[in-house]
Parts: C-alpha cells; sequence; structure tokens
C-alpha cells in the first residue's frame, strides 16, 4: 500500500478506470455473443436489427480506448460478413440447442411415451373387459338352457 498522498490517489483512480473498462469490456462481449446467438438460431431477422447496436458497442470501446481499432474493424468485418454469408447461403448453419433445451426435448419425448404407452394399455383394459361383457351374458343363456 503506498504512502504518499498522489500515490494512494493513483490505485483509486486505477481501480476505478479498470472497473469502467472490464464492464466495457464486458458489454461489447455480451453484445457479440448475443449477435452470434441470434445467428447460431437463424434469427436473422434480429441478428440484422441488432448489427448496427453492435457495430456502435464496438466503436465505442475503441473511443474509450478498451481495444484497437484495427482489432474493432477486424471484430466489424468478421461479424458482417458472417451475417451476410448466412443470409446468401454461402455458411450453413446447424442449429444449436443448449443443454436446457435438449433435456426439455428429451424429457417431453419421454412424456409422450409414457402417455402412448399408458393409452394403449387402457385400449388393452377396455378390449378384456368388452370380452369379458360378452362372456357373461353368453354364460347366463347357457345356465338358462339347462334349467
Amino acid at each position: 500500500m503506498p504512502n504518499i498522498k498522489s500515490a494512494k490517489k493513483r490505485v483509486l483512480v486505477t481501480e476505478k478506470k479498470s472497473a469502467e473498462n472490464k464492464a466495457m469490456r464486458s458489454e461489447m462481449r455480451n453484445a457479440v455473443k448475443k449477435f452470434n446467438n441470434y445467428i447460431d438460431t437463424l434469427q436473422l431477422e434480429e441478428a440484422e436489427k441488432m448489427l448496427p447496436d453492435l457495430m456502435s458497442v464496438i466503436d465505442e470501446a475503441v473511443a474509450n480506448g478498451i481495444i484497437h481499432k484495427n482489432n474493432a474493424n477486424n471484430k466489424k468485418s468478421r461479424l458482417s460478413a458472417r451475417l451476410s454469408g448466412v443470409k446468401s447461403g454461402k455458411i450453413e448453419i446447424k442449429i444449436k440447442k443448449d443443454n436446457k433445451t435438449i433435456a426439455a426435448e428429451k424429457a417431453q419425448a419421454a412424456r409422450a411415451k409414457a402417455e402412448a404407452e399408458r393409452a394403449e394399455r387402457a385400449a388393452q383394459k377396455a378390449a378384456a373387459s368388452a370380452a369379458k361383457e360378452e362372456a357373461k351374458p353368453k354364460k347366463a343363456t347357457k345356465s338358462k338352457k339347462a334349467e
């Protein structure tokens, strides 16, 4: 820990600026992830709407000195090229599913299978009970004939 007043102030200012830079970098990365997620799930209209906002977030990071302007230009170029490639059909995207979606689909398939089995068992029981009902009157008529 510094003892000199100016050094103490420099530590505080550095911590504050580091937090601001981290927040800006995080905002930029989250925007890029969201944009890529729209493309991966083939929500191209949403991705197209988001592209100008994404470009401005990247430009803001450059203005604040978070990333270099060449890095920003490369990012913007790659992202827009990916979107145009998917729209034109040059790049094929297989729809990605997260673990939560996959688990939900498995659970839904299991419920459907169980429901089908229940319905099949119910149909078999109904058929068996109908057969018993048909068999009962026949026995009654035989006993009446015996009398």
